[in-house]
């Protein structure tokens, strides 16, 4: 018998510049690996091919960036916990960065491990 073999869920995540200094990831990864919170729908197959800063403000990077992923064939784009939550930096251009990647056609996903 064949089976049918679903293809791996490529997934990348965006994070904060600012944060990564302070911020080494691990929040973002544990949530992948235990496919938990905003991680919950992806099964075994799913992989983290990319882990990238937004490039400082204006999120500058996310545009070249989005072009390199697509043609490699990532699936949907995360946007960090930290990009989005009250305690750390206000993202000001966070709406650009949404729009940006919606219009590279990739789905997006609006959160990490918070």
């Amino acid at each position: 018998m064949i089976e049918d073999i679903k293809p791996p869920t490529k997934i990348a995540v965006i994070r904060c510049d600012i944060v990564s200094e302070a911020c080494p990831g691990v929040g973002c990864f544990m949530a992948f690996n235990k496919r938990s919170m905003h991680f919950k729908e992806y099964d075994e197959n799913a992989e983290m091919v990319a882990f990238f800063t937004c490039g400082g403000c204006s999120g500058r990077r996310v545009y070249r960036l989005l072009k390199s992923l697509k043609k490699r064939g990532v699936d949907v784009i995360h946007l960090s916990s930290c990009m989005q939550m009250e305690n750390y930096p206000k993202c000001p251009h966070i709406d650009e960065i949404k729009k940006t990647v919606e219009d590279a056609g990739i789905r997006l996903v609006e959160g990490t491990h918070h």
